[in-house]
């Protein structure tokens, strides 16, 4: 229930925006992995669609870092694709991207120090979402004013804009 109430919010938020505003999100590690093992779901039409007049994707270097360590690992490489093409893909994200600094820690936030980077960066980058697919790793970001959304619900946010 929550939930709901919290989207029809942001669908309320973002019907209020005029056409030149971009949405400033942080994309969780697990998104872009989604997005390179599979074409079909809404983590592969986000990221596909960089770069894109409805978001600005925000990065840090220590998230960048993390990027590069998990996109790299085997497990995470398409067939036929090597750490180099993965590090080109990382690159390329990295270029689309707004480039935060941080210069605060308020950790811990969250029980994973990870997520926690994430949502330092959020909060510094002024980000309405952090789009992940572990939303419930991010209870409580709310109270910063950022917004823990699944791909699919980020992506019926966008659609609905006016």
């Amino acid at each position: 229930m929550l939930a709901c109430g919290i989207l029809a919010s942001l669908f309320l938020e973002l019907e209020s925006m005029d056409d030149s505003t971009t949405v400033r999100v942080v994309f969780d590690t697990n998104v872009l992995v989604a997005a390179v093992r599979s074409r079909q779901g809404a983590s592969f039409r986000l990221i596909s669609s960089i770069p894109a007049p409805e978001f600005q994707p925000c990065l840090s270097v220590g998230l960048y870092a993390e990027w590069q360590e998990v996109l790299t690992r085997e497990e995470n490489l398409p067939p036929g694709r090597t750490r180099e093409n993965a590090l080109g893909f990382v690159r390329y994200l990295a270029s689309q991207s707004h480039l935060q600094e941080i210069h605060f820690l308020w950790r811990p936030f969250l029980p994973d120090a990870n997520d926690d980077m994430v949502l330092e960066l959020a909060f510094a980058a002024d980000c309405r979402y952090i789009i992940t697919h572990n939303v419930k790793d991010f209870h409580g970001s709310e109270q910063l004013g950022v917004v823990a959304i699944s791909p699919r619900e980020f992506l019926n946010v966008i659609e609905k804009k006016p």
